[in-house]
């Protein structure tokens, strides 16, 4: 009898450990999206708040991917681990202030970097000069990574900084493109600013370009629109 119990004990353990463990499992499906959102806004803030000129510097130095075929889909793993590692590089900074977009400009498209803001797209390109491309996710969820750009409007400001300057550009394109249109990325002889994410659930692409109308030095005060601090 005293065996029965004990077996009949071990069991009803074994099936309530079983139990909470399928519910945990239920819960993080339930709440993937949610908590990946939480996630990646994190690490865009955390690469924000700490942007410094040296780590600026010292990122720009560093080499990046640029296959832009290797670039996976966000998941709340590669969100976590990118929390982890916090190996992303940011060279600068991203403000579109007419959809509330302020992010972290990050050296190439690898997985950390996509998890925390927009994506350098070429080794070569130079911020204010010629063509300069980011690329960056889109997120069901307001705010998070590219998802604003779908809300901007042509006339619009974007603007980009390296801490040394701020360079302010003008949208004067916003369009659905196909996947292959790799020319957004090609340099141009003007100073343009490219943004690209997805569109139509990833069977395409939003285009945004802007002409580059101002170059500050940059200050505390115009710093603010980066919302950096």
């Amino acid at each position: 009898m005293a065996k029965n119990k004990q077996k009949s004990s071990v069991t009803t353990i074994l099936v309530r450990i079983v139990a909470v463990l399928l519910l945990v499992i239920g819960l993080v499906l339930i709440f993937n999206k949610q908590i990946s959102n939480q996630m990646i806004k994190h690490n865009q803030q955390s690469a924000l708040t700490t942007l410094t000129k040296k780590q600026v510097e010292a990122n720009q130095e560093k080499k990046g991917m640029y296959d832009f075929s290797k670039v996976k889909s966000m998941n709340m793993g590669q969100a976590a681990r990118s929390q982890v590692k916090k190996t992303s590089g940011a060279i600068g900074a991203l403000a579109v202030p007419d959809v509330n977009m302020y992010l972290p400009i990050m050296l190439g498209l690898s997985d950390d970097a996509m998890s925390t803001g927009g994506g350098t797209m070429r080794a070569d390109q130079v911020m204010g000069k010629g063509n300069y491309p980011l690329a960056g996710h889109y997120m069901t969820a307001k705010g998070v990574l590219f998802s604003p750009l779908e809300d901007v409007k042509r006339g619009q400001r974007i603007y980009l900084t390296n801490l040394k300057k701020i360079y302010i550009y003008r949208i004067y394109m916003k369009k659905i493109v196909d996947p292959s249109a790799v020319w957004l990325v090609n340099n141009t002889k003007k100073n343009i600013v490219t943004l690209i994410t997805c569109a139509d659930g990833g069977t395409n692409r939003w285009a945004i370009r802007g002409n580059l109308i101002k170059t500050e030095k940059a200050t505390d005060e115009n710093l603010k629109v980066f919302k950096l601090k």
